[in-house]
């Protein structure tokens, strides 16, 4: 198949580049600049947020598939508010972009990259793809992060563009991500200045990012359609997966904080996913897609060198 992959210098879609041509697909990278092209077997240069310059480009690779990895999370640590806003846009304005550059280059199956974290937190802990999204947090940043990731699942699947399927991904780690060694969460636990809110009940649901590269893959080459949880098998609270971080670093014990005291210490979202997140469940993903986890336990890997 063409395959054209849209945000392909990133965590994920650099590597999905790589397997994708491994199984013997025609790979098109999608970037805004040349020199940072990964090896697919043709660069397509492109602004996403720039209409006029996407749909003759998406045209010209005639891809079968399109794959939207886009975020623009590398810029976290060095201007964390842009890259969030950058992220809604590109999330909003670049998914409608897409979809329709989709529509018209002919491709006939769309598939997107969305988050596992963006639950209401309210019923069981660990939550199937069906659960309310947060879209009226109180924090507005979040709720707006939240905002723009059901607009870009509506789109992906309105029916206006190819058959769509949204991978919601849960909280990445190992290379690139923060969760590495030298990236931002990693850099704040061995600096001791990620506390342990009191109880540490808020869920995780983890994802190795070869995981997340495995499932697109099988995205790609399946006909599924809706929205699916793409996550490891042992959704976890804090108060185990913090300290076990914390010890595969080498870094000190995380401080145990009041509760109360969490959101103005670190941040709302922070001590949201603390203390009140619900986990993400994978049973769709392993049903529909016959995809599992080569990392099933966030044990394995989470912190490894």
């Amino acid at each position: 198949m063409r395959v054209l992959v849209a945000g392909a210098t990133g965590v994920v879609g650099h590597p999905l580049v790589g397997a994708l041509r491994a199984r013997g697909h025609h790979v098109s990278a999608l970037v805004r600049d040349a020199s940072r092209a990964p090896d697919a077997d043709e660069a397509v240069v492109a602004d996403a947020l720039d209409r006029a310059s996407l749909l003759p480009a998406v045209s010209a690779a005639r891809p079968d598939v399109v794959v939207h990895q886009m975020t623009a999370l590398r810029l976290l640590r060095d201007d964390p508010a842009g890259a969030f806003a950058q992220t809604a846009r590109l999330r909003t304005a670049g998914t409608a972009h897409l979809v329709e550059a989709a529509r018209a280059a002919g491709a006939r199956r769309l598939v997107a990259q969305s988050i596992a974290f963006a639950a209401a937190p309210a019923g069981v802990l660990v939550l199937d793809e069906d659960a309310p999204l947060y879209v009226d947090a109180p924090d507005p940043g979040w709720a707006a992060t939240v905002r723009a990731v059901a607009e870009l699942e509506r789109l992906v699947l309105s029916g206006a563009g190819p058959s769509g399927l949204v991978l919601r991904y849960g909280t990445l780690y190992g290379p690139g991500t923060t969760y590495s060694r030298t990236g931002g969460t990693g850099q704040r636990v061995l600096a001791g200045k990620l506390p342990l809110p009191e109880g540490g009940s808020g869920i995780t649901s983890f994802l190795q990012v070869e995981d997340a590269v495995g499932a697109a893959v099988a995205a790609v080459e399946s006909e599924a359609t809706g929205v699916l949880h793409i996550t490891d098998d042992e959704p976890a609270p804090a108060a185990e997966w913090l300290p076990h971080y914390a010890r595969a670093l080498g870094a000190p014990a995380p401080r145990t904080v009041p509760a109360a005291m969490a959101p103005r210490l670190l941040g709302w979202f922070t001590a949201h996913q603390l203390t009140a997140a619900r986990g993400a469940s994978n049973d769709r993903a392993r049903t529909t897609l016959g995809w599992k986890p080569l990392r099933p336990s966030w044990r394995d890997g989470l912190g490894a060198r």
